[in-house]
Formats: structure tokens, sequence, C-alpha cells
């Protein structure tokens, strides 16, 4: 197996183990913060879906798509806002600026199969190259950037994690 399918399958992992921690969330709580916790269950997803679209497109993936995101902080009933879910944006208790509950897992899950079909599509070439990634101007080689979205996908379902039991929304394994 080559490197880029395995960092593909990864990805493709890391949506299957976060979307279990996803239960019990619907139109009704999608939105719903608790104290002294950071995020809510949309803007997660949200930001995690323009985390990897935007990490995609550094090497070669498509921008996040008009379908999905709107410029601005607000978004509506079928896009999230760009500003309202990127990196330093702060989530707010307003259904009316993030898609449904169906449609904001929906563009979590297209944002995971973009990412994997750019890593599983990638030339042995590109994937040695580096890329600058962050707000710091990092220069990182493309497996590490690959690696940091599994990461950066399961320490937002961490965070989604503790909403759920602050939530008191019960264990996932019941």
């Amino acid at each position: 197996m080559r490197v880029q399918d395995s960092h593909a399958q990864n990805i493709l992992t890391s949506r299957v183990l976060l979307a279990r921690y996803l239960k019990g969330f619907g139109d009704a709580n999608r939105t719903k913060q608790a104290p002294a916790l950071p995020n809510h269950a949309a803007w997660s997803l949200g930001h995690l879906a323009l985390t990897m679209y935007r990490a995609g497109e550094l090497v070669g993936g498509k921008a996040p798509p008009a379908a999905d995101f709107v410029a601005g902080e607000r978004g509506d009933a079928q896009r999230f806002g760009l500003e309202g879910v990127a990196f330093g944006s702060k989530p707010v208790d307003d259904p009316s600026i993030y898609p449904g509950y169906a449609r904001c897992v929906e563009i979590f899950d297209g944002a995971t199969e973009s990412l994997a079909a750019v890593a599983r599509n990638m030339s042995d070439e590109k994937f040695a190259s580096t890329v600058t990634w962050g707000m710091a101007g990092n220069v990182i080689p493309v497996n590490d950037l690959f690696a940091r979205m599994v990461f950066h996908n399961g320490a937002h379902c961490g965070q989604i994690a503790d909403l759920r039991r602050a939530l008191g929304m019960g264990s996932i394994f019941s």
C-alpha cells in the first residue's frame, strides 16, 4: 500500500470515529453550547470541513465549494459562513446561521471524501514536497499535512465528547 493510500484511509477513518460522538445531536441541539467549553457540534463540523478543504486546496484539491460555504460569518440552512467557522471564530447558539444538522454532517463527509481523494491521487513527487501551513506560516512536509488533519479531527472529536458530557447526553456506547 502506498503511503498516500494509508493517509486517505486514515482521513476516512477519522470521519467514522468522529461520527460515533455525534449520536444524539440533531437540529434541536446542533448549536447548543455548554459553560466553559469552546464549540458546538455545528461549528465543529463546519470548521473541520473548511480546514480539510483548505489543506487539500494547498496540494491540488478543490477549494471549499460554494454549495457548502458562503462568504462572511453567517451561513444559512445549506451553507456555513466561511469566517464563521474559520480558525479563531466564535461559535454562537443561533441555529439560523448554520446549516441543518443533516446538512452539517453531509458537508463534513464531503470534505473528508475530498481530502482522502487528494491524498489517494497524489504523485510521489508532490507527496514528498512541502507546503506553508497555519497562521505562523510553518513549512511542513505534505505527509505531515495529512497527519495533522487526522489529528485535528480527533482534537475536535474530543471537544464534542466533552460537550456531550456537559449536555448530559450520556455515553455513545449505550
